[in-house]
């Protein structure tokens, strides 16, 4: 196996296909479809902490796995807001399902956009299209305190010309279910921390010995327990661009428009119900309002607000994706590290608002106002990546910034 690695890795010309997709119906529709499934399994799924293969059935067999890889690799091309839009769409439906398509498609963005030309790269692209593969990420260790940006394990070169990692990785998200991983190293063995790579592992390529468990509040179904990571591969599957691009390029941004929209899909089911739950006790008496509904009206502005910012950071990416010099600035970089952050949080005063609104009818978990799961998984929002984190890096960029002297600035 390791030798048609090579042959792909040596100049081989990946399959390519077309994609018909007569009769499939629009992404829209078939992310529905998907989140429909997804929404009869998610309590089963929340309550079993187990992996939502029926909602991964369904997007595979809607085919939205490769809905962002080119069609030249039998994919649709979508944009990050077509994207954006399906996790938003599970989100509503069962959020471990959402957040796992989420983290997927991030990777996927990673190879397409750093690793096309690249001929091992190239035949992955068509793979995810035509199998439908599943991507995990492997980026968190034991020892660098959830800080991506620094590896301890590198890539070792082998005599024969193929390479080695073995990784300690505390959390790697549906890894026992994934069809390829792909992780971040030290570039070499005599690499410093921060000098790294993204490698793409397919599974015959690597071992996973279990290691943390995953009992957790909230995002059950994510499956992320700890890894140790043994892998041998050829070295055409680290990425041709350094990951300090990479993690500035596409892993930051989509990955904080995406997680944006499944928060903003798990704020939205939350409003809702409450919306529901306002309306039916409003009914009972006879259009008098019930106390909760001055709650219902702050979720409803949270949402609007988490809605657009989701909007904002998918538009600015597009904006940099035709125009890169902006990747380079810092109103860019500032907005979509500080996107994770606001979104996050306006996604949490969302779900709480409306279990305010709610009442004890949203504090029970056996009834149709329950807003109890919501809550537990959208609380995973400013730990993803943690907030604090974020905004220390951000003190240096910030204090650079102007200040504006206008309203319209």
């Amino acid at each position: 196996m390791l030798d048609a690695w090579r042959d792909q890795g040596s100049g081989a010309e990946p399959a390519r296909f077309e994609g018909d997709i007569a009769g499939r119906g629009s992404l829209a529709q078939r992310a529905d479809a998907a989140a429909a499934v997804a929404a009869q399994h998610a309590a089963a799924v929340d309550r079993d902490g187990r992996f939502p293969a029926e909602a991964l059935a369904a997007l595979k067999e809607g085919r939205l796995m490769g809905m962002a890889v080119p069609r030249a690799f039998g994919g649709e091309g979508a944009d990050i807001a077509a994207v954006a839009d399906a996790c938003f769409r599970l989100g509503r439906s069962c959020s471990s399902s959402a957040l796992i398509f989420a983290m997927h498609q991030i990777k996927v963005a990673c190879v397409l956009r750093h690793g096309a030309g690249s001929p091992f790269h190239d035949q992955v692209l068509a793979d995810i299209a035509a199998h439908q593969w599943l991507l995990a990420s492997s980026t968190t260790e034991g020892l660098n305190g959830g800080n991506v940006r620094n590896s301890a394990a590198a890539v070792e070169a082998l005599e024969d010309g193929s390479i080695a990692l073995d990784r300690d990785s505390t959390v790697i998200s549906y890894g026992a279910q994934a069809d390829a991983i792909v992780t971040t190293a030290r570039r070499a063995v005599d690499a410093v921390g921060s000098d790294q790579v993204l490698v793409v592992l397919l599974r015959d390529h690597y071992r996973l010995d279990p290691g943390q468990s995953w009992d957790t509040l909230g995002m059950r179904g994510t499956c992320s327990r700890g890894f140790k990571l043994h892998a041998r591969g050829t070295a055409a599957q680290v990425l041709p661009v350094g990951y300090d691009v990479i993690h500035a390029r596409t892993m930051t941004p989509v990955a904080h428009v995406l997680w944006g929209a499944v928060w903003s899909g798990i704020a939205t089911a939350a409003v809702e119900r409450a919306q529901g739950f306002i309306r039916a006790a409003a009914r009972r008496a006879k259009g008098q309002l019930p106390p909760g509904a001055v709650h219902y009206t702050r979720a409803q502005t949270a949402l609007r607000s988490l809605r657009a910012m989701v909007r904002d950071g998918a538009t600015r990416y597009e904006a940099a994706l035709a125009d890169e010099t902006l990747f380079s600035s810092l109103d860019f970089n500032v907005a979509l590290n500080l996107l994770k952050v606001e979104a996050s949080e306006t996604a949490v005063s969302a779900v709480m608002s409306s279990l305010r609104a709610c009442g004890l009818s949203g504090y029970r978990n056996d009834g149709e106002s329950s807003i109890g799961r919501h809550l537990r998984d959208v609380l995973s929002s400013p730990l993803m990546i943690n907030n604090d984190r974020i905004l220390a890096s951000l003190a240096t960029p910030a204090l650079m910034s102007a200040v504006p002297t206008g309203l319209m600035d």
